[in-house]
Protein backbone atom coordinates (compact mmCIF):
# COMPACT_ATOMS: atom_id res chain seq x y z
CA UNK A 1 0.00 0.00 0.00
CA UNK A 2 1.03 3.67 -0.71
CA UNK A 3 0.16 5.03 2.61
CA UNK A 4 0.08 8.99 3.17
CA UNK A 5 0.07 10.96 6.85
CA UNK A 6 -2.26 13.53 7.63
CA UNK A 7 0.46 15.87 7.65
CA UNK A 8 1.13 15.20 3.73
CA UNK A 9 -2.18 15.09 3.09
CA UNK A 10 -2.89 18.64 4.54
CA UNK A 11 0.54 19.93 3.02
CA UNK A 12 -0.24 18.52 -0.12
CA UNK A 13 -3.67 20.05 -0.29
CA UNK A 14 -2.36 23.52 -0.01
CA UNK A 15 0.18 22.80 -2.37
CA UNK A 16 -2.35 21.75 -5.01
CA UNK A 17 -4.50 25.11 -3.84
CA UNK A 18 -1.76 27.56 -5.35
CA UNK A 19 -0.81 28.04 -1.40
CA UNK A 20 2.80 28.44 -1.85
CA UNK A 21 3.96 30.09 1.92
CA UNK A 22 3.73 29.33 5.28
CA UNK A 23 4.50 31.12 8.52
CA UNK A 24 4.25 29.71 12.04
CA UNK A 25 5.09 28.84 15.33
CA UNK A 26 5.89 24.80 15.80
CA UNK A 27 5.19 22.59 18.57
CA UNK A 28 2.59 19.74 19.39
CA UNK A 29 0.82 18.40 17.34
CA UNK A 30 2.04 20.44 14.31
CA UNK A 31 5.62 19.79 14.09
CA UNK A 32 5.22 16.90 11.13
CA UNK A 33 2.87 19.46 9.08
CA UNK A 34 5.76 21.84 8.88
CA UNK A 35 8.33 19.36 7.65
CA UNK A 36 5.17 18.10 5.43
CA UNK A 37 4.97 21.56 3.70
CA UNK A 38 8.36 22.16 2.93
CA UNK A 39 8.68 18.30 1.28
CA UNK A 40 6.17 19.68 -0.45
CA UNK A 41 7.67 22.64 -2.12
CA UNK A 42 5.83 25.25 0.29
CA UNK A 43 8.50 27.83 1.97
CA UNK A 44 8.18 27.79 5.65
CA UNK A 45 8.98 30.90 7.90
CA UNK A 46 9.14 30.06 11.16
CA UNK A 47 8.12 32.99 13.50
CA UNK A 48 8.31 34.20 17.13
CA UNK A 49 4.76 34.89 17.74
CA UNK A 50 1.52 33.07 16.13
CA UNK A 51 0.19 36.66 15.99
CA UNK A 52 3.02 37.97 13.69
CA UNK A 53 2.62 34.76 11.72
CA UNK A 54 -1.06 35.52 10.97
CA UNK A 55 -0.03 38.96 10.01
CA UNK A 56 2.67 37.50 7.43
CA UNK A 57 0.35 35.11 5.68
CA UNK A 58 -2.70 37.50 5.48
CA UNK A 59 -0.40 39.93 3.81
CA UNK A 60 1.10 36.86 1.05
CA UNK A 61 -2.85 37.11 0.16
CA UNK A 62 -2.73 41.09 -0.43
CA UNK A 63 0.65 40.89 -1.92
CA UNK A 64 -0.16 37.57 -4.29
CA UNK A 65 -3.24 37.20 -4.76
CA UNK A 66 -3.32 33.30 -3.47
CA UNK A 67 -3.47 33.17 0.76
CA UNK A 68 -0.50 32.40 2.63
CA UNK A 69 -0.87 29.30 5.60
CA UNK A 70 -0.10 30.49 9.00
CA UNK A 71 0.25 27.26 11.13
CA UNK A 72 -0.02 27.17 15.22
CA UNK A 73 -0.43 24.90 17.87
CA UNK A 74 -3.30 23.59 19.63
CA UNK A 75 -5.23 26.05 22.64
CA UNK A 76 -2.98 29.43 23.63
CA UNK A 77 -0.73 28.92 19.89
CA UNK A 78 -4.77 29.53 17.81
CA UNK A 79 -5.57 32.26 20.35
CA UNK A 80 -2.89 34.33 19.55
CA UNK A 81 -3.25 33.77 15.93
CA UNK A 82 -7.36 35.09 16.20
CA UNK A 83 -5.52 38.65 16.53
CA UNK A 84 -4.65 38.10 12.50
CA UNK A 85 -7.76 36.42 11.29
CA UNK A 86 -9.70 39.38 12.74
CA UNK A 87 -7.13 41.96 11.60
CA UNK A 88 -7.30 39.63 7.83
CA UNK A 89 -11.17 39.73 8.03
CA UNK A 90 -11.47 43.49 8.25
CA UNK A 91 -8.77 44.10 5.25
CA UNK A 92 -10.18 42.08 3.22
CA UNK A 93 -7.44 39.53 2.73
CA UNK A 94 -7.99 36.09 2.51
CA UNK A 95 -5.65 34.07 4.38
CA UNK A 96 -5.64 29.62 5.68
CA UNK A 97 -5.13 29.73 9.25
CA UNK A 98 -3.86 25.92 9.92
CA UNK A 99 -4.34 25.06 13.64
CA UNK A 100 -4.02 21.54 15.51
CA UNK A 101 -5.95 20.40 18.21
CA UNK A 102 -6.60 17.73 21.15
CA UNK A 103 -6.79 14.16 20.36
CA UNK A 104 -10.03 13.21 19.25
CA UNK A 105 -10.72 10.22 21.82
CA UNK A 106 -9.55 12.89 24.87
CA UNK A 107 -12.19 15.85 23.69
CA UNK A 108 -14.06 16.81 26.92
CA UNK A 109 -11.71 15.27 29.21
CA UNK A 110 -9.20 18.10 30.04
CA UNK A 111 -6.85 17.39 26.86
CA UNK A 112 -3.39 19.12 26.67
CA UNK A 113 -4.30 22.57 25.81
CA UNK A 114 -7.98 21.83 25.33
CA UNK A 115 -10.45 24.11 23.56
CA UNK A 116 -13.19 25.02 21.31
CA UNK A 117 -10.91 25.92 18.48
CA UNK A 118 -13.43 25.51 15.64
CA UNK A 119 -15.99 27.24 16.96
CA UNK A 120 -13.76 30.39 18.33
CA UNK A 121 -12.58 30.87 15.12
CA UNK A 122 -16.20 31.29 13.65
CA UNK A 123 -16.83 34.40 15.12
CA UNK A 124 -12.91 35.75 13.36
CA UNK A 125 -12.89 34.11 10.02
CA UNK A 126 -15.72 32.56 6.62
CA UNK A 127 -15.20 29.58 7.07
CA UNK A 128 -14.32 26.95 10.25
CA UNK A 129 -14.05 23.30 9.80
CA UNK A 130 -12.59 20.32 11.12
CA UNK A 131 -12.16 17.27 8.55
CA UNK A 132 -14.40 14.61 9.54
CA UNK A 133 -11.16 11.70 8.39
CA UNK A 134 -7.99 11.66 6.75
CA UNK A 135 -10.15 11.39 3.13
CA UNK A 136 -11.36 14.83 3.89
CA UNK A 137 -8.56 16.97 4.00
CA UNK A 138 -8.47 17.91 0.22
CA UNK A 139 -11.95 18.91 0.18
CA UNK A 140 -11.86 20.91 3.16
CA UNK A 141 -8.60 22.84 2.54
CA UNK A 142 -9.78 23.37 -1.09
CA UNK A 143 -13.34 24.71 0.85
CA UNK A 144 -10.79 26.89 2.65
CA UNK A 145 -8.50 28.19 -0.09
CA UNK A 146 -11.99 29.00 -2.00
CA UNK A 147 -13.76 30.56 0.58
CA UNK A 148 -10.61 33.34 1.55
CA UNK A 149 -10.57 34.23 -2.42
CA UNK A 150 -14.38 34.38 -3.68
CA UNK A 151 -16.31 36.88 -2.64
CA UNK A 152 -14.51 39.45 -0.29
CA UNK A 153 -12.10 37.80 1.05
CA UNK A 154 -10.98 37.01 4.29
CA UNK A 155 -10.12 34.35 7.05
CA UNK A 156 -10.30 30.64 6.68
CA UNK A 157 -9.76 28.22 9.22
CA UNK A 158 -9.00 24.14 9.49
CA UNK A 159 -8.51 22.31 12.25
CA UNK A 160 -6.26 18.81 12.70
CA UNK A 161 -6.36 16.90 15.94
CA UNK A 162 -3.52 15.77 17.02
CA UNK A 163 -3.70 12.05 16.47
CA UNK A 164 -4.50 12.80 12.77
CA UNK A 165 -1.42 14.70 11.84
CA UNK A 166 0.67 11.13 11.98
CA UNK A 167 -2.68 8.94 10.89
CA UNK A 168 -1.99 6.99 7.52
CA UNK A 169 -4.46 5.95 5.10
CA UNK A 170 -3.83 4.55 1.90
CA UNK A 171 -3.73 7.23 -0.77
CA UNK A 172 -5.87 5.13 -3.42
CA UNK A 173 -8.68 5.84 -0.76
CA UNK A 174 -8.27 9.50 -1.23
CA UNK A 175 -9.83 12.03 -3.46
CA UNK A 176 -7.84 14.10 -5.20
CA UNK A 177 -9.02 17.75 -5.56
CA UNK A 178 -8.24 20.18 -8.31
CA UNK A 179 -6.90 24.03 -8.18
CA UNK A 180 -10.25 25.54 -7.56
CA UNK A 181 -10.56 28.43 -9.98
CA UNK A 182 -9.63 32.29 -9.68
CA UNK A 183 -12.76 33.97 -8.42
CA UNK A 184 -15.69 35.07 -11.22
CA UNK A 185 -15.49 38.16 -12.23
CA UNK A 186 -18.95 39.99 -12.56
CA UNK A 187 -20.26 42.84 -14.55
CA UNK A 188 -22.31 46.02 -12.82
CA UNK A 189 -25.68 46.73 -14.75
CA UNK A 190 -25.31 48.21 -18.17
CA UNK A 191 -28.13 50.88 -17.01
CA UNK A 192 -26.13 51.18 -13.88
CA UNK A 193 -22.70 52.16 -15.83
CA UNK A 194 -24.87 54.64 -17.71
CA UNK A 195 -26.25 56.26 -14.77
CA UNK A 196 -22.83 56.69 -13.20
CA UNK A 197 -21.01 58.17 -15.97
CA UNK A 198 -24.09 60.72 -16.50
CA UNK A 199 -23.73 61.32 -12.95
CA UNK A 200 -20.19 62.05 -12.93
CA UNK A 201 -20.59 64.31 -16.68
CA UNK A 202 -22.99 66.80 -14.35
CA UNK A 203 -20.26 67.23 -11.26
CA UNK A 204 -18.67 70.39 -10.89
CA UNK A 205 -16.38 68.74 -8.64
CA UNK A 206 -15.88 65.30 -8.89
CA UNK A 207 -13.94 63.02 -7.01
CA UNK A 208 -12.16 59.44 -7.87
CA UNK A 209 -11.10 57.44 -4.70
CA UNK A 210 -8.99 54.58 -4.71
CA UNK A 211 -9.09 52.14 -1.84
CA UNK A 212 -7.19 48.89 -1.67
CA UNK A 213 -10.01 47.28 -2.82
CA UNK A 214 -8.45 48.46 -6.25
CA UNK A 215 -4.88 46.99 -5.62
CA UNK A 216 -5.88 43.97 -4.40
CA UNK A 217 -7.73 43.22 -7.50
CA UNK A 218 -5.26 44.26 -9.99
CA UNK A 219 -7.28 47.01 -11.44
CA UNK A 220 -4.07 49.41 -11.70
CA UNK A 221 -3.86 48.92 -15.28
CA UNK A 222 -7.15 50.14 -16.75
CA UNK A 223 -7.41 52.60 -13.67
CA UNK A 224 -4.76 54.60 -15.16
CA UNK A 225 -6.31 54.22 -18.74
CA UNK A 226 -9.55 55.76 -17.12
CA UNK A 227 -8.58 58.78 -14.86
CA UNK A 228 -6.45 59.16 -17.78
CA UNK A 229 -9.35 59.42 -20.11
CA UNK A 230 -11.87 61.06 -17.69
CA UNK A 231 -9.19 63.70 -16.47
CA UNK A 232 -10.74 62.88 -12.99
CA UNK A 233 -8.89 64.00 -10.07
CA UNK A 234 -8.65 60.99 -7.45
CA UNK A 235 -7.45 60.69 -3.98
CA UNK A 236 -6.05 57.74 -2.85
CA UNK A 237 -6.71 55.64 0.61
CA UNK A 238 -3.57 54.35 2.71
CA UNK A 239 -3.16 51.56 1.13
CA UNK A 240 -4.26 52.32 -2.14
CA UNK A 241 -1.44 54.62 -2.32
CA UNK A 242 0.73 53.27 -5.51
CA UNK A 243 -2.53 51.77 -7.62
CA UNK A 244 -1.55 55.09 -9.69
CA UNK A 245 0.98 56.58 -8.68
CA UNK A 246 1.61 59.20 -5.96
CA UNK A 247 3.33 61.65 -8.60
CA UNK A 248 0.32 61.35 -11.21
CA UNK A 249 -0.85 64.54 -12.39
CA UNK A 250 -3.98 63.93 -10.91
CA UNK A 251 -3.41 62.81 -7.18
CA UNK A 252 -4.41 65.34 -5.03
CA UNK A 253 -3.66 63.09 -1.99
CA UNK A 254 -2.31 66.26 -0.72
CA UNK A 255 -5.30 68.53 -0.39
CA UNK A 256 -7.41 65.10 0.98
CA UNK A 257 -9.58 67.18 4.02
CA UNK A 258 -10.27 69.77 1.48
CA UNK A 259 -11.15 66.93 -1.36
CA UNK A 260 -13.47 65.61 0.91
CA UNK A 261 -15.16 67.97 2.20
CA UNK A 262 -16.16 70.32 -1.07
CA UNK A 263 -16.52 67.20 -3.71
CA UNK A 264 -19.92 67.25 -5.10
CA UNK A 265 -19.50 63.28 -6.93
CA UNK A 266 -17.60 60.92 -5.28
CA UNK A 267 -16.49 57.30 -7.41
CA UNK A 268 -15.48 55.21 -4.51
CA UNK A 269 -13.53 52.38 -5.54
CA UNK A 270 -13.11 49.56 -3.79
CA UNK A 271 -13.10 51.21 0.03
CA UNK A 272 -15.48 51.62 2.33
CA UNK A 273 -16.96 54.50 3.96
CA UNK A 274 -15.78 53.85 7.81
CA UNK A 275 -13.54 55.88 9.89
CA UNK A 276 -10.79 55.86 7.16
CA UNK A 277 -13.12 58.14 4.96
CA UNK A 278 -15.06 59.65 8.13
CA UNK A 279 -18.33 57.44 7.05
CA UNK A 280 -18.98 59.89 4.38
CA UNK A 281 -20.57 62.18 6.48
CA UNK A 282 -20.76 66.11 7.38
CA UNK A 283 -18.64 68.01 8.64
CA UNK A 284 -15.92 66.22 6.42
CA UNK A 285 -17.75 65.63 3.66
CA UNK A 286 -20.21 67.73 2.20
CA UNK A 287 -24.29 66.83 2.96
CA UNK A 288 -25.20 66.88 -0.35
CA UNK A 289 -22.35 64.71 -2.18
CA UNK A 290 -23.43 61.82 -4.98
CA UNK A 291 -21.45 58.83 -4.33
CA UNK A 292 -20.98 56.29 -7.17
CA UNK A 293 -20.05 53.24 -5.16
CA UNK A 294 -17.87 50.18 -6.57
CA UNK A 295 -17.69 46.78 -4.71
CA UNK A 296 -18.69 43.22 -5.04
CA UNK A 297 -19.75 43.06 -1.74
CA UNK A 298 -23.65 43.87 -1.78
CA UNK A 299 -24.18 44.21 1.72
CA UNK A 300 -21.77 46.94 2.05
CA UNK A 301 -24.17 49.61 -0.57
CA UNK A 302 -25.40 52.14 1.37
CA UNK A 303 -23.26 51.55 4.77
CA UNK A 304 -23.61 55.07 6.25
CA UNK A 305 -24.78 56.58 2.86
CA UNK A 306 -27.13 55.75 0.56
CA UNK A 307 -25.31 55.86 -2.96
CA UNK A 308 -26.51 57.94 -5.81
CA UNK A 309 -25.67 54.92 -7.85
CA UNK A 310 -24.54 51.27 -7.20
CA UNK A 311 -22.25 49.53 -9.15
CA UNK A 312 -22.22 45.75 -8.00
CA UNK A 313 -19.21 44.00 -9.59
CA UNK A 314 -15.82 43.05 -10.08
CA UNK A 315 -13.39 46.07 -9.61
CA UNK A 316 -11.66 45.47 -12.49
CA UNK A 317 -14.73 44.64 -14.52
CA UNK A 318 -16.38 47.72 -13.47
CA UNK A 319 -13.99 50.15 -13.86
CA UNK A 320 -13.10 49.00 -18.04
CA UNK A 321 -17.15 49.25 -18.40
CA UNK A 322 -16.61 52.69 -16.44
CA UNK A 323 -13.80 53.15 -18.91
CA UNK A 324 -15.23 52.15 -22.47
CA UNK A 325 -18.22 54.51 -21.97
CA UNK A 326 -16.65 57.62 -20.80
CA UNK A 327 -13.95 57.00 -23.82
CA UNK A 328 -17.03 56.23 -26.63
CA UNK A 329 -18.65 59.40 -25.17
CA UNK A 330 -15.49 61.55 -25.76
CA UNK A 331 -15.83 63.43 -22.39
CA UNK A 332 -13.43 64.77 -20.06
CA UNK A 333 -13.39 66.64 -17.04
CA UNK A 334 -11.52 69.72 -18.61
CA UNK A 335 -8.76 70.51 -16.63
CA UNK A 336 -9.45 74.26 -15.82
CA UNK A 337 -12.15 74.20 -14.00
CA UNK A 338 -12.18 76.32 -10.27
CA UNK A 339 -12.67 72.90 -8.64
CA UNK A 340 -9.24 72.17 -10.03
CA UNK A 341 -7.82 75.16 -9.40
CA UNK A 342 -8.90 75.30 -5.41
CA UNK A 343 -7.53 71.76 -5.10
CA UNK A 344 -3.92 73.27 -6.73
CA UNK A 345 -3.81 75.51 -4.32
CA UNK A 346 -4.74 74.07 -1.47
CA UNK A 347 -1.88 71.14 -2.43
CA UNK A 348 1.16 74.18 -2.57
CA UNK A 349 -0.25 75.37 1.00
CA UNK A 350 -0.14 71.99 2.26
CA UNK A 351 3.66 71.54 0.62
CA UNK A 352 5.18 74.98 2.28
CA UNK A 353 4.01 74.29 5.99
CA UNK A 354 5.35 70.58 5.50
CA UNK A 355 8.17 71.94 4.19
CA UNK A 356 8.86 74.39 6.66
CA UNK A 357 9.10 72.17 9.62
CA UNK A 358 11.21 69.47 7.50
CA UNK A 359 13.41 72.79 7.35
CA UNK A 360 13.41 73.40 10.69
CA UNK A 361 17.50 73.74 12.03
CA UNK A 362 15.70 71.46 14.99
CA UNK A 363 18.22 69.03 17.30
CA UNK A 364 16.92 66.39 17.95
CA UNK A 365 14.83 66.49 14.90
CA UNK A 366 11.17 66.04 14.22
CA UNK A 367 9.18 64.03 11.91
CA UNK A 368 9.02 66.32 9.23
CA UNK A 369 12.62 66.27 8.81
CA UNK A 370 12.95 63.14 9.31
CA UNK A 371 10.47 62.07 6.66
CA UNK A 372 11.64 64.74 4.66
CA UNK A 373 15.30 63.12 4.08
CA UNK A 374 14.27 59.33 4.01
CA UNK A 375 11.88 60.74 0.96
CA UNK A 376 14.60 61.46 -0.81
CA UNK A 377 17.16 58.31 -0.24
CA UNK A 378 14.22 55.64 -0.79
CA UNK A 379 14.01 53.77 -3.70
CA UNK A 380 10.99 54.33 -5.95
CA UNK A 381 9.98 50.97 -6.09
CA UNK A 382 10.41 49.92 -2.75
CA UNK A 383 8.07 48.58 -0.56
CA UNK A 384 6.79 50.78 2.22
CA UNK A 385 5.07 49.01 5.74
CA UNK A 386 4.23 51.31 7.94
CA UNK A 387 2.89 51.55 11.37
CA UNK A 388 2.16 53.81 14.37
CA UNK A 389 0.26 56.47 15.24
CA UNK A 390 1.96 60.58 13.85
CA UNK A 391 4.54 57.78 12.44
CA UNK A 392 2.37 56.29 10.04
CA UNK A 393 0.17 59.21 9.58
CA UNK A 394 2.93 61.69 8.48
CA UNK A 395 4.77 59.00 7.03
CA UNK A 396 1.52 58.20 4.78
CA UNK A 397 2.03 61.97 2.95
CA UNK A 398 5.36 62.36 3.03
CA UNK A 399 6.79 58.83 1.90
CA UNK A 400 5.58 58.28 -1.67
CA UNK A 401 4.30 55.15 -3.72
CA UNK A 402 5.13 54.74 -7.34
CA UNK A 403 3.91 50.66 -7.60
CA UNK A 404 0.33 48.92 -6.48
CA UNK A 405 0.61 47.21 -3.12
CA UNK A 406 3.76 48.74 -2.02
CA UNK A 407 2.00 49.98 0.70
CA UNK A 408 1.39 48.16 3.94
CA UNK A 409 0.07 49.61 7.38
CA UNK A 410 -1.86 49.27 10.50
CA UNK A 411 -5.24 49.06 7.63
CA UNK A 412 -8.52 49.16 7.94
CA UNK A 413 -8.48 47.21 11.94
CA UNK A 414 -6.07 50.18 12.97
CA UNK A 415 -3.98 47.20 14.31
CA UNK A 416 -0.48 47.93 15.75
CA UNK A 417 1.96 45.29 15.78
CA UNK A 418 1.67 44.39 11.81
CA UNK A 419 4.45 46.01 10.75
CA UNK A 420 7.36 43.18 11.25
CA UNK A 421 5.02 40.67 9.93
CA UNK A 422 4.13 42.35 7.01
CA UNK A 423 7.90 43.32 6.29
CA UNK A 424 8.58 39.73 6.92
CA UNK A 425 5.89 38.26 4.22
CA UNK A 426 7.11 41.15 1.74
CA UNK A 427 10.59 39.91 1.60
CA UNK A 428 10.13 36.37 1.46
CA UNK A 429 8.65 36.88 -1.49
CA UNK A 430 11.03 39.56 -3.04
CA UNK A 431 13.66 36.90 -2.09
CA UNK A 432 11.78 34.38 -3.83
CA UNK A 433 12.48 36.83 -7.02
CA UNK A 434 14.66 35.36 -9.40
CA UNK A 435 15.43 39.32 -10.49
CA UNK A 436 14.31 42.38 -9.90
CA UNK A 437 14.13 42.50 -6.11
CA UNK A 438 12.74 45.50 -4.47
CA UNK A 439 13.49 46.68 -0.88
CA UNK A 440 11.41 46.39 1.92
CA UNK A 441 11.48 49.74 4.15
CA UNK A 442 9.40 49.16 7.84
CA UNK A 443 8.66 52.86 9.05
CA UNK A 444 7.61 51.96 12.71
CA UNK A 445 6.75 54.31 16.01
CA UNK A 446 8.98 52.97 18.80
CA UNK A 447 5.69 51.97 20.58
CA UNK A 448 4.41 49.57 17.09
CA UNK A 449 8.06 48.24 17.15
CA UNK A 450 7.79 47.00 20.57
CA UNK A 451 4.50 44.66 19.77
CA UNK A 452 6.44 42.15 17.74
CA UNK A 453 10.26 43.35 18.10
CA UNK A 454 11.20 39.57 18.38
CA UNK A 455 10.53 39.02 14.86
CA UNK A 456 14.49 40.33 14.01
CA UNK A 457 15.80 37.90 14.90
CA UNK A 458 13.58 36.13 12.16
CA UNK A 459 14.48 38.35 9.71
CA UNK A 460 18.08 37.70 10.50
CA UNK A 461 17.83 33.94 11.13
CA UNK A 462 16.24 33.86 6.65
CA UNK A 463 18.39 36.65 6.23
CA UNK A 464 15.93 39.50 4.64
CA UNK A 465 17.11 42.45 3.99
CA UNK A 466 14.38 44.62 5.65
CA UNK A 467 15.04 48.13 7.07
CA UNK A 468 13.90 49.07 9.43
CA UNK A 469 13.62 53.06 10.57
CA UNK A 470 12.41 53.02 14.52
CA UNK A 471 11.07 56.88 14.75
CA UNK A 472 11.90 57.11 18.08
CA UNK A 473 10.37 59.77 20.12
CA UNK A 474 9.92 57.71 23.98
CA UNK A 475 6.74 57.38 24.08
CA UNK A 476 3.31 56.54 22.49
CA UNK A 477 1.82 59.69 20.65
CA UNK A 478 4.31 61.62 22.73
CA UNK A 479 7.39 61.24 25.24
CA UNK A 480 9.92 62.64 27.55
CA UNK A 481 13.89 63.55 27.10
CA UNK A 482 16.02 61.86 29.33
CA UNK A 483 16.67 64.32 31.97
CA UNK A 484 13.05 64.86 32.72
CA UNK A 485 12.92 61.12 33.20
CA UNK A 486 15.66 60.91 35.32
CA UNK A 487 14.20 63.56 37.56
CA UNK A 488 11.02 62.32 37.37
CA UNK A 489 12.39 58.91 38.90
CA UNK A 490 13.89 60.37 41.94
CA UNK A 491 10.36 61.37 42.88
CA UNK A 492 9.34 57.92 43.68
CA UNK A 493 7.48 54.62 41.94
CA UNK A 494 7.53 54.93 38.49
CA UNK A 495 4.27 53.00 38.48
CA UNK A 496 2.76 56.25 40.29
CA UNK A 497 4.32 58.86 38.45
CA UNK A 498 5.31 57.90 34.93
CA UNK A 499 2.82 59.32 32.25
CA UNK A 500 1.31 56.41 30.85
CA UNK A 501 2.03 57.42 27.48
CA UNK A 502 5.86 57.25 28.95
CA UNK A 503 8.36 54.63 27.25
CA UNK A 504 12.26 54.29 28.35
CA UNK A 505 13.87 57.38 26.76
CA UNK A 506 16.31 56.55 23.96
CA UNK A 507 15.95 52.68 24.31
CA UNK A 508 18.69 51.21 22.71
CA UNK A 509 16.55 49.05 20.02
CA UNK A 510 19.41 49.24 17.73
CA UNK A 511 21.02 46.95 19.51
CA UNK A 512 18.84 44.62 19.52
CA UNK A 513 19.28 44.21 16.29
CA UNK A 514 22.61 44.21 16.64
CA UNK A 515 22.53 41.17 19.39
CA UNK A 516 20.95 39.02 16.71
CA UNK A 517 23.32 39.41 13.67
CA UNK A 518 21.45 42.83 11.69
CA UNK A 519 23.06 46.37 11.10
CA UNK A 520 22.28 48.70 13.62
CA UNK A 521 22.40 52.48 13.94
CA UNK A 522 21.90 54.89 16.55
CA UNK A 523 21.19 58.04 14.63
CA UNK A 524 20.46 61.44 16.07
CA UNK A 525 21.12 63.83 13.15
CA UNK A 526 20.53 64.70 9.46
CA UNK A 527 24.21 63.13 8.43
CA UNK A 528 23.89 60.05 10.67
CA UNK A 529 20.48 59.55 9.10
CA UNK A 530 22.29 60.10 5.72
CA UNK A 531 24.81 57.70 6.37
CA UNK A 532 22.91 54.50 8.04
CA UNK A 533 20.05 54.97 5.07
CA UNK A 534 22.53 54.61 2.39
CA UNK A 535 24.84 51.61 3.70
CA UNK A 536 21.34 49.80 4.99
CA UNK A 537 19.82 50.21 1.40
CA UNK A 538 23.03 48.85 -0.19
CA UNK A 539 23.45 45.87 1.88
CA UNK A 540 21.22 43.09 0.25
CA UNK A 541 22.69 40.37 3.09
CA UNK A 542 20.98 40.95 6.26
CA UNK A 543 18.10 43.27 7.74
CA UNK A 544 19.35 46.77 9.66
CA UNK A 545 17.69 48.94 11.95
CA UNK A 546 17.67 52.65 12.35
CA UNK A 547 17.16 54.14 16.03
CA UNK A 548 16.47 57.59 14.98
CA UNK A 549 15.63 59.73 17.98
CA UNK A 550 13.17 62.54 17.63
CA UNK A 551 11.99 65.15 19.69
CA UNK A 552 9.87 63.45 21.89
CA UNK A 553 7.58 66.66 22.04
CA UNK A 554 7.47 66.30 17.96
CA UNK A 555 3.76 66.74 16.51
CA UNK A 556 2.44 66.80 13.46
CA UNK A 557 1.03 69.75 12.02
CA UNK A 558 -2.87 71.04 12.56
CA UNK A 559 -5.23 68.85 10.96
CA UNK A 560 -8.49 70.21 10.00
CA UNK A 561 -9.96 66.71 10.17
CA UNK A 562 -8.08 64.41 12.30
CA UNK A 563 -8.74 60.77 11.73
CA UNK A 564 -10.87 59.77 14.82
CA UNK A 565 -12.44 63.13 15.75
CA UNK A 566 -15.94 62.60 16.78
CA UNK A 567 -18.14 61.88 13.90
CA UNK A 568 -21.88 63.22 13.47
CA UNK A 569 -23.23 59.28 13.19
Amino acid sequence: MDEVTGAQLIAESLKAQKVEYMFGIVGVPVMEVAMAAQAAGIKYVGMRNEQAACYAASAIGFLTGRPGACLVVSGPGLIHALGGMANANMNCWPVIVIGGSSDRNQETAGAFQEFPQVEACRLYSKFAARPSSLEAIPSVVEKAVRTSIYGRPGACYVDIAGDMVNAKVDRSKVRLVSCCPTPPASLANHGAIAEAVSVLKTAQRPLVIIGKGAAYGRAETVLRDFVDTSGLPFLPTPMGKGVLPDDHPNCVAAARSRALLQADVVLLLGARLNWILHFGLPPRFNPDVKIIQVDLCAEEMGNNVRPAVALLGDINSVIIQLWESVQNDGWKYPSDTEWWSTLKDKMASNAKVSQALALQPADPMNYYTVFHHIAHLLPHDCIIVSEGANTMDIGRTMLNNYLPRHRLDAGTFGTMGVGLGFAIAAATVEKSKSDKRQRVVCVEGDSAFGFSGMEVETMCRYNLPVVIIVVNNNGIYSGMDLKTWQEMAKMGDLTAVAPPVSLLPEARYDEVMTAFGGRGFLVRTVEELHSALQLSLSDWERPSLLNVLIDPFSDRKQQEFPWLTRSNL
